[in-house]
């Protein structure tokens, strides 16, 4: 079975508490139980990884190169910062799909640029916890589609 890659970024563990009225009160293992239930019916694993370090992230970015099909990333604050994460991720050789709980564009200016972006897919933004298994469908479709 092919594996799908989850990266969660830093303060993301602390979903459910941390600002509820901006990330609601689904906690980050309520999202990755989604994100696997919605990959496990479409026939595919789901790994998942969470860092407040930005060198945990990279490692399972490198980690996952030749072994996982997709990666899905909400990188947290790396969003907005990261060379170190985009340029890991542009060595993956798959689909990456980023994802935010939150629209970044309706929030703080430093929040609206992304440097995770032009290495990305496509991004999911602004559907809360719909988002995740959103981006597992998307991640997949785009599997499906590189193979067909």
């Amino acid at each position: 079975m092919a594996t799908l890659l989850l990266l969660s970024g830093p303060n993301l563990n602390l979903l459910g508490d941390r600002e509820p009225e901006i990330y609601g009160t689904t906690t980050l293992a309520d999202l990755v139980a989604s994100a696997r239930s919605t990959a496990e019916q479409l026939g595919f694993d789901l790994e998942h990884v969470q860092s407040n370090a930005e060198g945990g992230l990279i490692d399972a970015i490198h980690n996952a190169r030749h072994r996982c099909v997709a990666i899905v990333i909400n990188p947290g604050a790396f969003t907005h910062y990261s060379y170190a994460i985009a340029d890991a991720l542009a060595s993956f050789d798959g689909p990456i799909v980023e994802l935010h709980l939150s629209n970044t564009h309706r929030r703080e200016p430093w929040r609206h640029r992304s440097v995770i972006t032009p290495v990305a897919t496509g991004v999911i933004m602004g559907f809360g916890g719909d988002g995740y298994p959103i981006a597992v469908q998307v991640a997949v479709a785009k599997v499906l589609e590189a193979t067909s």
